[in-house]
């Protein structure tokens, strides 16, 4: 399963939730090989899900799509009934917007990393997981921009780095870069690199960049 995704270049976490649904479907069915099973087991997982687990709507269809490409991908078995199946459908909610001064009160009740992030969640308009996966090396604080890499469709784009976070940002790094130097002398300090990329450059992973 594993193989066949990287294959496919699917992204890091796709692929932990994906592995992590297969799991749970053949433990829920007292580890039975999915080949063994059909439509009535697949479908009393999702409801468990839904009834039992109280699973939302999105993660009860990222469920079967695990599931789907189990089947179709891995296992080879073309299985109509499944893609017929019906997908849990999603609540339609507006979306809150705060103000500039709910935001304010908001971040002044914040401090340390939250702060940060939170704070450039509002100025730069970058998503969450956009956030978390920021590099070193896609901060330009001279050209005061941010670069999102891989992005909602997996594209790459520009953002700006407000001129009040550029001192905040630089006061982390200054901490950030001496825990790296502490963790690389501990044998550690490596990160996750997709593609191969960690043959091709064999020290990129551990890089402050």
């Amino acid at each position: 399963m594993r193989d066949k995704i990287r294959f496919k270049h699917y992204s890091i976490r796709t692929e932990q939730a994906y592995l992590d649904w297969i799991r749970r479907f053949i433990l829920f069915h007292a580890k039975r090989h999915p080949a063994e099973m059909g439509a009535p087991e697949v479908a009393a997982f999702l409801t468990h899900l839904a009834t039992v687990g109280r699973v939302a709507a999105s993660t009860q269809n990222q469920a079967l799509s695990a599931l789907l490409f189990l089947y179709r991908e891995v296992l080879g078995i073309e299985l109509p009934w499944m893609e017929n199946m019906q997908r849990a459908k999603r609540s339609q909610k507006l979306p809150v917007v705060l103000t500039v001064n709910e935001v304010r009160m908001l971040l002044a009740h914040m401090e340390g990393l939250d702060w940060l992030m939170a704070s450039l969640l509002y100025g730069t308009g970058m998503r969450l997981m956009a956030c978390v996966r920021l590099r070193v090396k896609d901060l330009d604080f001279e050209m005061k921009q941010i670069t999102v890499r891989n992005g909602k469709g997996g594209k790459d784009r520009v953002t700006m780095l407000p001129e009040p976070m550029k001192g905040p940002l630089r006061e982390h790094l200054r901490r950030v870069e001496a825990i790296h130097e502490q963790d690389l002398d501990a044998g550690l300090g490596a990160v996750y690199l997709p593609y191969a990329l960690e043959r091709k450059y064999p020290n990129a992973n551990r890089e402050w960049g």
